[in-house]
């Protein structure tokens, strides 16, 4: 006979499985609000848990809320196996709510205790190219492709850095590495696509462009970038008409982004629509009124 008790803890695990597969696949699938409360969900239900706790501040981290990822990492205890990869998001977490030194630190204590994680170096590297410390950022991509010559980030990354150093041949060779790595064995990564893309745009190649743009698109359709480089392409080569498709995703995807609602007005004066163009000139100049002034 099942007691009650016996009842309660029975739907507690199943809870706790439930809520667990259900804030992985969300997280699988980009929705990290979802995600984020599923997390929530499991750690009721399945109580104090390191791997939980790091699940719920990539979720919180990537859904745009710092501040709670890192009251999540608090509870991560030095002693979990976890604690490595908390301070790597926590380095994250802080460095968006600009407490850039904090971030740092995060990251040479996580160094101190896996010296050969290539993470961390990327991780710091990402950090000072934002600062716009280029060298010092391609230095560190150099050493996490060194230590992990399979580190696609790294090799991407260091296409950007190289590209802002002004060697844009380099920049080329990195970006192909890169993509070399991710074509297959990572399918949904669509980052080094739109940079190559977008170097491959202003270089006046924008039938290659557009190819990498548009594969970007496919590989990650939430991510509005990608549609408005494959629109600028497509302007560049000119295709207005067909550009025009693609900047309205773009806008649909984020209707905060100034920069498609420009081209879009930009392609629609050269079709001839009038009225269309004043329209997106001027949600283009609310939108950048509403944009920060500096992304992290």
């Amino acid at each position: 006979m099942i007691t009650w008790a016996l009842l309660a803890v029975v739907m507690t695990v199943d809870d706790c499985q439930e809520a667990r597969t259900l804030g992985k696949e969300a997280y699988e699938a980009r929705q990290y609000e979802q995600a984020a409360q599923q997390f929530t969900r499991a750690l009721k239900a399945c109580g104090q848990n390191a791997p939980l706790l790091l699940a719920l501040a990539q979720a919180q981290l990537l859904a745009q809320h710092p501040a709670e990822a890192l009251a999540t990492l608090d509870r991560v205890r030095e002693k979990d196996d976890e604690y490595v990869p908390a301070l790597k998001v926590r380095a994250k977490a802080l460095y968006l709510l600009h407490r850039d030194l904090e971030a740092e630190d995060a990251l040479e204590r996580a160094a101190d205790r896996a010296p050969t994680d290539p993470e961390i170096p990327y991780d710091l590297g990402r950090i000072f190219y934002q600062q716009q410390r280029h060298a010092e950022a391609a230095a560190l991509f150099r050493q996490a492709t060194t230590l992990d010559p399979l580190a696609y980030k790294a090799w991407d990354n260091l296409g950007l850095t190289s590209e802002a150093l002004g060697d844009v041949e380099q920049a080329q060779q990195h970006y192909l590495e890169a993509i070399s790595l991710v074509y297959k064995a990572h399918p949904s990564y669509d980052v080094v696509y739109a940079n190559f893309a977008e170097l491959l745009i202003k270089l006046g190649n924008a039938k290659r462009g557009f190819d990498l743009a548009a594969e970007a698109a496919q590989r990650n359709p939430v991510e509005p970038r990608n549609f408005f480089l494959a629109g600028k392409a497509l302007v560049q080569l000119d295709r207005s008409d067909v550009s025009v498709k693609w900047f309205q995703q773009a806008i649909a995807l984020d209707p905060d982004y100034p920069d498609p609602h420009y081209q879009l007005s930009q392609a629609y004066r050269k079709l001839g629509r009038t009225e269309d163009a004043d329209r997106e000139l001027k949600a283009f100049q609310a939108a950048s009124a509403r944009a920060p002034k500096e992304r992290r």
